[in-house]
C-alpha cells in the first residue's frame, strides 16, 4: 500500500460488463454473477456466505448515487467434490440491482477491512469512463471478471481528478498537509474564510513560481493545492464541532448537509478565482460574471461587458468561457449565455467524459477545455477536439489583438 495511492483504498478490485442474465432479475431466481472463477485469486477458496458489501448505481443524469448496504455469497457448490470446484457469487434484490441493465460497467472492490463495494455504471456513460480510468483498466468485457491486485493499484497515484470520482462513490480521500495548519488557523481566526481569501492564500504557498509559463499545469497546481490545504483546514473544524456534539439528530444533518454543500460550492469557485488571477497574469482582458441577455450570467467574457453590448464590435472577436469543475449534464446550462457568440467554450477538470456526450457538444457549437494532463483520460479521437488551457489563452490573446487593445 502507498500512501495516495489507489491501493490505500482499495485492496484489489474486479470489472467486467453486465450480462442480460445478471442485470434482468426477471430472468434469472438466482441473482447470480457470472464469469466469476477469477474472482479466487481476489476472494479465496473458503466459502463466505455473508460478506458485507455497498452496493452502488450510478449514471450521468442523477445528481446523487443510488446506495444499499447488504451482502454477497461466495461458496464453492461442489464442495464435497474430490477433484471439481463450481465457484458462485449471488446479490440480493437491492435499488442498485432493480436499477441495472445489459451493458452496464460491474466493479467489484475489496476496501482494505475485507468489505466490497458493488459499483455499477450506466454502459458507456461518463462515469463508467471515468471508473475505468480511476481502476487503470482500458475497457471492461464479458462474459468474465477481469482482476487487479493491489500491486496493480499501487501504480495508480491519486490526485484532484480521481479524487473527485472516488468521493462520488463514497470514498472520502483525506489528503491533507498539516504544516500549514496553525499558519491558516492565525491568519483566519479559526474559521473558514471566503472562497476569494482562501484561494488567494493557496496561490501564496506556491511560492514565486510563474503560473503564466505553463496555464494547463498552473491550472492543475492551483486546484491541487487549495484543495489540499481546504481539506487540511476542514478536518481540523469538523473534527472541534463534532467533539461539541449534537443536541438533535437534524442539527447534525444539517451541519453534514452544509459540509457537502460547502464542499461542492467552493470546488467551482476556486476555479474561477484561479482562472480570473491567471488571467489577468496573461493580460487577458475579460469580465467575470457579468450580464449578456436576461439573466444570463457567463463566468467569463472576453475582452468584457462593453465590447459585448456594443453591436459594431465584431462578433467574432468575442470569447465566452463557462466554468466548471465537473459537468456532467449541467454543459447545457452554458449553450443559453451569451446569445452573441456562436462557438461557445467550456472549461472542467472532468475526466474521461463520454464519446456521447463530447458529440453533442461538438454539434451544438460549444468547445470543450481542459488542462493538458488530463486529455489522456479521454480516447484518441475526442483528444484531437479537447483544447488545452494555453490554446484557449492564444486564441483570446489573438482576437483582443486584432481588436487593439
Amino acid at each position: 500500500m502507498k500512501k495516495g495511492h489507489l491501493s490505500e483504498y482499495f485492496i484489489d478490485f474486479a470489472v467486467k460488463t453486465l450480462s442480460a442474465v445478471e442485470a434482468d432479475r426477471h430472468r434469472s431466481n438466482q441473482h447470480e454473477f457470472d464469469g466469476v472463477s477469477r474472482l479466487r485469486a481476489m476472494l479465496g477458496d473458503d466459502d463466505k456466505r455473508n460478506i458485507p458489501a455497498v452496493f452502488i448505481y450510478l449514471n450521468d443524469d442523477d445528481p446523487e448515487p443510488l446506495r444499499e448496504e447488504g451482502f454477497l455469497s461466495w461458496y464453492d457448490a461442489r464442495r464435497a467434490h474430490p477433484t471439481r470446484t463450481e465457484y458462485r457469487l449471488y446479490f440480493p434484490d437491492t435499488v442498485v440491482s432493480d436499477n441495472a441493465t445489459e451493458g452496464d460497467l460491474l466493479i467489484i472492490a475489496q476496501r482494505p477491512d475485507g468489505t466490497l463495494m458493488v459499483i455499477i455504471a450506466e454502459g458507456e456513460s461518463t462515469v463508467a469512463n471515468q471508473l475505468l480510468w480511476l481502476f487503470g483498466v482500458g475497457e471492461a468485457k464479458l462474459p468474465g471478471f477481469s482482476v487487479k491486485g493491489e500491486l496493480e493499484a499501487d501504480q495508480v497515484r491519486l490526485e484532484f481528478a480521481s479524487r473527485l470520482i472516488l468521493e462520488e462513490i463514497g470514498v472520502v480521500v483525506e489528503q491533507v498537509d498539516e504544516n500549514y495548519l496553525d499558519q491558516m488557523l492565525e491568519r483566519f481566526g479559526g474559521r473558514f474564510p471566503t472562497t476569494r481569501e482562501f484561494s488567494d492564500y493557496a496561490r501564496r504557498t506556491l511560492g514565486d513560481i510563474d503560473l503564466t509559463a505553463d496555464p494547463d499545469a498552473a491550472v492543475l497546481a492551483l486546484m491541487e493545492r487549495e484543495e489540499v490545504l481546504f481539506r487540511t483546514m476542514e478536518r481540523h473544524l469538523i473534527g472541534d464541532r463534532l467533539q461539541g456534539g449534537f443536541a438533535e439528530v437534524d442539527d447534525f444533518l444539517k451541519f453534514s448537509l452544509s459540509v457537502q454543500n460547502r464542499r461542492k460550492s467552493r470546488a467551482g469557485s476556486a476555479l474561477e478565482n484561479h482562472l480570473e488571477h491567471l488571467f489577468g497574469l496573461l493580460g487577458l482582458k475579460c469580465d467575470r460574471t457579468p450580464v449578456t441577455e436576461g439573466k444570463a450570467k457567463p463566468d467569463f467574457l472576453f475582452p468584457g461587458t462593453a465590447a459585448y453590448q456594443d453591436l459594431a464590435f465584431p462578433a467574432e472577436l468575442l470569447t465566452m468561457l463557462g466554468v466548471k469543475s465537473t459537468c456532467k449534464d449541467r454543459w447545457r446550462q452554458v449553450l443559453a449565455e451569451a446569445d452573441r457568440i456562436a462557438d461557445k467554450h467550456l472549461l472542467t477538470l472532468e475526466p474521461s467524459i463520454s464519446t456521447n456526450q463530447t458529440d453533442e457538444m461538438q454539434q451544438r457549437r460549444l468547445q470543450l477545455v481542459l488542462p493538458r494532463g488530463l486529455h489522456e483520460t479521454f480516447t484518441k479521437a475526442q483528444q484531437g477536439w479537447l483544447m488545452p488551457v494555453s490554446d484557449l489563452v492564444a486564441l483570446v490573446r489573438d482576437r483582443q489583438v486584432c481588436a487593439g487593445f
